[in-house]
């Protein structure tokens, strides 16, 4: 899945780290991420993230 990372880390302001996955997902839908981005972080597994750095390298993987 192509995410740009810039515009997802847009969407993903204000997150406090470590975030899990629930508050990742709420974040970016308060900030009115696009589908791609939202299909994106929903298909993350379900842990704590410790960084942006580190959600885009989940995102990034592919599966």
């Amino acid at each position: 899945m192509k995410v740009n990372p810039i515009e997802m880390q847009k969407n993903l302001g204000g997150v406090e780290y470590p975030a899990s996955k629930d508050e990742i997902v709420r974040q970016a839908k308060e900030h009115g991420a696009g589908k791609e981005v939202m299909d994106a972080l929903e298909s993350l597994p379900d842990r704590e993230y410790d960084s942006p750095a580190a959600i885009n390298k989940e995102v990034g993987r592919d599966r």
